[in-house]
Formats: C-alpha cells, structure tokens, sequence
C-alpha cells in the first residue's frame, strides 16, 4: 500500500483535550475528504470514514488514530442508500450516536456534454447529489429523534455558477444547494435543533484532477487560483465548531457567487472563451496520471492532495477572517464603542 505519495504535508495531529462525539466523512479517503478527516481527529472527533478504496480507509482510519481517536472505516459506495443506511447502522452501534455528519463524496467527468457517455453522466449525479441525498436521509433519521446533530454539506462555487467542461459536475452540486434548502425550511418549520450547513469550495489541489474521467486532450486542473485541500478542511472544522448556514471559502468563491448575481451574462461569455483552457495542464503531460475513479476505486493510498502544490495557497486573507470572524467583529464594535466616546467627550468639551 502507497502512503501518500501526492506530497502531503507531515501530519500535525494532536489529540483534543475534550472528546467531541462521533463525526462521519464521506468520500473520506482522499482528497478533500481525508484532509477533513484529519482536521476533525485534531480537534478530539471519533471519525468513521465512508468510501470505496480500501488502502484508503485504511490510510485514513490510521490518520484518526494517530490523533488519539477511534476510527471505523466502512466500505461504501454512497450512490447505493442501503450501504449508506448500513454504514450508519453500524457506526452507530460500535462508535455511538452520530453528532456530525459530512456529505463529501464527488466524482466528475470532464469534457463537453455531448461527449459523455450518459451512464457516467448518471455516475456522476448518483454519486455526488444522491450521494449526499443518501447521507442526509441517513443521518437525519437519526439525528431528528433525538433533536441534536450537525449536517456539512460539501458545496462548490460550481454549485452557484456552472462552467464548462464540469456540466455533471456543475449540476450535481446545483442539486445540493436546493435539497439542502428544503430540508433547512422542513426542520425549521418543525423547529427541530438539528443544523444543516453547506460549505462552498474553491478549487483545490486534491487526487480528483488525478482520477476523474476525462475526454480532455489535456491533464483536467483546478481553475486558478488553487487552495490546498486543508485550507477547505479548516473551514469544514470551524463550521462543525460553530454551526452557521452558508459558508464561501475563499476569495474566488465569493467573487464567483457574487459575481453570477451581478453579470451572469459577462460570465457565460468569459468562460466561453477561457474555460476550457483554463482547466487544462500542459505541463502535467497528456490525459490522467492515474485510472479513471468513476466506477472503481483506484488501488492504493493517495492521501489528500493531487499534483499541483506548485500552485496551490494554504490560507488567504478570506480564509483568515472566517477562522477569526469573532476576534473581528469585538474588535469592530470596540473600535465602534470607542469612537463614539471620542466624539462625545468631544463633543462635551465644545459645549
């Protein structure tokens, strides 16, 4: 079995001062995936991890316990809802009751539209927004009856704004965000405590641009600028720290939300004519680096970051004021406090 052979980092885990519960990740064995799994085993979770690869559950599995937590990796593939409902089952009888479950299994086929294959175009959809379908059914039966509980959907800037060469991709996370926004109005109507929040990624440097099935003459890279997958792992861990419904991580997704609402035309004409370029690598050589995931986990253990560290930023001014949105906001309203002291002694002084 290959030990992160994609240049990740050493491993800083530590062990929580305070146990947290059981956290469930799926999609959790590489990627994006394992690098949440690892924040959450750093911050005192018990992580089940839910995927296909079994090198990878174990790698991942191994990454918890070296934190000093218990981990349970379940073979499942999250497009079939009675693996996910078996897993759950499971993981609840041997870790206990699930506080925090993260829908982040994804897969994706690049190239045009008419060039895919309807069965991977259907591949994709089950996989990404039934998937997460499954997972919420999943945990949310669970969590419901007990009135507690805290489910992460994994978004996208794609899930606001479609490009080309992703429309399977683009649409499955579209998908999420209207799902997640009926069954946020279904438990606020019943005035459950349950929490549904949804995360939006930037692109990041993740093994997905590695295995995803592509028709691209190219090597498929993230759309610039690239993060690295902890920096998306950080902020899945602040939100499980501090629930909050809607969380953009990064410049470019906030630029890219807020930019479709503003001039969604200019944007269809703009992508037109970079999009496909753009998410090409000539450097990276022709076609993929490993076999397609689509229908099989690729063997071995490929940890949670893809080729292009020479790209890619671990933080960003953005990044750093959602991690310090508390610090900030006492310091907006001491600062706010104490210039209306100023202009009252002031203005006392005058009279």
């Amino acid at each position: 079995m290959t030990r992160n052979p994609t240049g990740d980092r050493a491993l800083r885990l530590q062990q929580h001062p305070r146990p947290r519960g059981v956290a469930v990740v799926t999609g959790g064995s590489a990627g994006l995936g394992r690098a949440i799994v690892r924040e959450l085993a750093a911050r005192g979770w018990d992580v089940a991890i839910l995927a296909r690869g079994l090198d990878g559950l174990a790698g991942a599995a191994h990454d918890v316990e070296l934190a000093g937590r218990r981990a349970l990796a379940v073979e499942t593939d999250v497009a079939d809802n009675a693996q996910v409902e078996a897993a759950a089952e499971r993981i609840e009888s041997e870790l206990g009751p699930i506080e925090l479950w993260v829908n982040n299994a994804m897969t994706g086929v690049f190239g045009e539209f008419l060039d895919a294959e309807p069965e991977d175009y259907e591949r994709v959809t089950r996989v990404v927004y039934l998937g997460t379908v499954n997972g919420t059914r999943a945990a949310l039966s669970r969590m419901k009856p007990r009135d507690r509980g805290h489910i992460i959907q994994i978004g996208s800037a794609l899930a606001h704004r479609g490009i080309p060469l992703q429309s399977a991709y683009c649409g499955a996370k579209h998908a999420i965000t209207g799902f997640t926004e009926s069954v946020l109005t279904e438990l606020l109507h019943d005035g459950s405590q349950v929490k549904i929040s949804q995360v939006d990624m930037p692109a990041l440097n993740t093994i997905q641009f590695d295995w995803v099935k592509s028709s691209l003459p190219e090597h498929p890279q993230p759309v610039p600028p690239v993060y690295q997958p902890e920096a998306g792992a950080r902020a899945v861990a602040d939100v499980a720290d501090r629930p909050r419904r809607r969380t953009w991580v990064g410049g470019p997704t906030v630029a890219t939300v807020l930019g479709n609402r503003a001039a969604s035309r200019f944007l269809d004409v703009y992508l037109a004519r970079t999009g496909f370029r753009g998410q090409q690598a000539p450097d990276k050589g022709k076609g993929l680096s490993l076999p397609s995931n689509l229908y099989e986990p690729v063997p071995g253990d490929h940890g949670a970051r893809g080729v292009f560290d020479d790209r890619a930023m671990d933080d960003s001014p953005q990044l750093w004021a959602l991690r310090h949105e508390r610090t900030l906001t006492a310091a907006a309203v001491a600062a706010a406090v104490a210039g209306a002291a100023a202009l009252v002694a002031r203005a006392a002084r005058r009279s």
